[in-house]
């Protein structure tokens, strides 16, 4: 069996960073977010699902997604975020686990901004916490995103807190800006999972 390693942090902790690394050292990652986008592309059984139960203008003209639209209605409405919920995350947990049990490198990993938030940490034999300051997650993440403070610290409300998800993670580490920094903790770590995933 594959061993998968779950890697998570809040909005710009450098997770993507982190798990940018891992793919240079040949390790396949597995990016929730990007499944959860390619479940609802044209074509996909949970967009046509979206379809019927909140109705056509949940699509645009040329029949994709209007995410938008969705967002907003699901913004001001909790049950419609709960409906969409149940329609999108068992198309994407199904399409991760298919993904993980693809991959042909010696360690496989599940990157997840919401690892233990919507239990995908239960695919995984071990978890990693790429962690900052939340200050650091601010400025990082405005000047990344160009989003204004007040819409990040929204994000990291509606995120589990840091404190809590360092209680959940086997392993923390603490990226405290320096790209060089994150890596030289990285390095270790990969030869220890190598070591895991071959025990």
């Amino acid at each position: 069996m594959t061993f998968i390693l779950g890697l998570t942090g809040g909005i710009g902790s450098g997770k993507s960073a982190a798990s940018q690394w891992f793919e240079s050292q040949g390790i396949v990652v597995v990016d929730a977010d990007i499944v959860a986008r390619e479940i609802v592309e044209k074509g996909q059984p949970a967009l046509k699902k979206i379809q019927e139960v909140f109705g056509d203008w949940t699509l645009t003209a040329n029949g994709e997604l209007n995410r938008r639209a969705l967002r907003e209605h699901i913004f001001k409405d909790a049950s419609a975020r709960q409906q969409l919920e149940s329609i999108t995350h068992p198309a994407i947990r199904v399409s991760i686990i298919q993904q993980l049990q693809a991959a042909s490198s010696p360690y496989v990993i599940l990157v997840s901004p919401l690892l233990f938030e919507t239990n995908q940490h239960e695919l995984t034999q071990r978890t990693l916490l790429v962690d900052a300051s939340e200050d650091l997650q601010i400025l990082r993440a405005s000047q990344r995103d160009g989003q204004s403070i007040e819409q990040i610290e929204k994000i990291i409300a509606a995120q589990m807190p840091r404190l809590e998800k360092q209680n959940h993670a086997d392993d923390i580490i603490l990226n405290d800006g320096h790209i060089d920094h994150l890596y030289a903790k990285l390095a270790p770590l990969h030869q220890y999972y190598l070591e895991l995933a071959t025990a």
